[in-house]
């Protein structure tokens, strides 16, 4: 099962634009209707400290004593963070009857969470009783709209 992007099939991180850092998308279950809408990093970004030897071999004791590596992430196989999506995937027959959508690239960690809030504010997805979204950021609850 792969991800597709406007009818296309995205399998590799070439077949997806230049500079992309994530991606919006939605996962519905095509038996039930119910979907989730989430973020996805594509690239993940992390700091490493030199070990001593590194440190020591530095001429500028000013300069910093770390660097910033990229790498890809586990994207491919990622299925979201929410746990009822997760079962989806658990079992063969219902992971089958799931359609896994990017709506959009992102090119910086701001735009992603920009653009993950703007389609879950679209889709409506605290009033909408097929959406399995039940936050907004972490503050804006479904229980607290009741």
């Amino acid at each position: 099962m792969s991800w597709r992007y406007k009818g296309n099939y995205i399998t590799e991180l070439v077949d997806m634009p230049k500079d992309v850092f994530g991606f919006i998308y939605k996962i519905t279950n095509t038996i039930t209707g119910e979907y989730y809408i989430g973020k996805k990093q594509v690239i993940s970004v992390r700091k490493r400290n030199f070990g001593k030897r590194e440190i020591a071999s530095l001429e500028d004791k000013r300069m910093k004593k770390y660097e910033m590596i990229e790498k890809e992430s586990d994207w491919k196989q990622y299925r979201s963070s929410n746990q009822t999506v997760k079962n989806w995937f658990l079992d063969e027959e219902l992971s089958s009857h799931c359609d896994l959508e990017i709506l959009r690239f992102c090119s910086n960690k701001k735009s992603l969470t920009y653009y993950e809030l703007q389609e879950q504010f679209a889709h409506d997805v605290l009033g909408d009783e097929l959406a399995l979204n039940d936050n907004l950021l972490g503050k804006f609850f479904r229980k607290d709209l009741e």
